[in-house]
């Protein structure tokens, strides 16, 4: 009994040192891939759009609903005291949405660009996984997640020549893809 429970752990030791041994490690920058994609000059020209045409055309709207209401909460003429109430308390609503628009606005465009982004990260990730299936990688990091990790290869090139995007030319000085630490100084 004892040499079949011998055999049976000595045989799992190869199959997972076999196992171990056959893992390819990978890591590629997936904001970095995603900034290369011809989209995005597409993408960009489309924010330019909805930041000066959809976004004033909201603001000019709140601010013609705030003024309206507001004519109306002051007209102590033509209105009944109920009627300048209710539009007290729905000028009151549309300040609020004036004073909060810079971060409504921000909020809105962040949306809008991740809306329009999202379906590159698809095609980017989508290739990722295909080069790492065809070149037999077990693991893919996205670089910035890791802050030691296994000896891995750059997938980048892969990535890009599978998704037919020629990437900018490295300046000469910058030869490796890993970052040096800093100098120490004196101390």
């Amino acid at each position: 009994m004892k040499k079949i429970i011998a055999i049976f752990v000595l045989a799992a030791g190869l199959v997972s040192g076999t196992t171990h041994a056959q893992t390819k490690f990978g890591f590629i920058r997936v904001d970095e891939m995603v900034s290369y994609m011809p989209e995005l000059k597409k993408i960009d020209t489309q924010l330019v759009v909805y930041q000066n045409d959809s976004l004033p055309r909201t603001y000019n709207y709140l601010l013609g609903q705030y003024r309206y209401y507001d004519s109306i909460a002051l007209d102590s003429v033509r209105q009944t005291a109920i009627v300048r109430q209710q539009a007290s308390n729905q000028r009151a609503e549309f300040l609020v949405e004036l004073q909060n628009w810079q971060s409504t606005a921000q909020q809105l465009i962040e949306a809008k660009q991740n809306s329009l982004l999202q379906p590159v990260y698809d095609k980017v990730l989508k290739a990722i996984d295909e080069v790492a299936k065809e070149k037999g990688y077990g693991y893919v990091f996205n670089r910035e997640a890791l802050l030691v990790g296994p000896p891995a290869d750059n997938m980048l090139q892969m990535v890009a020549d599978k998704l037919k995007v020629k990437l900018p030319t490295a300046p000469a000085n910058q030869t490796s893809t890993q970052q040096k630490p800093p100098a120490k100084t004196g101390n």
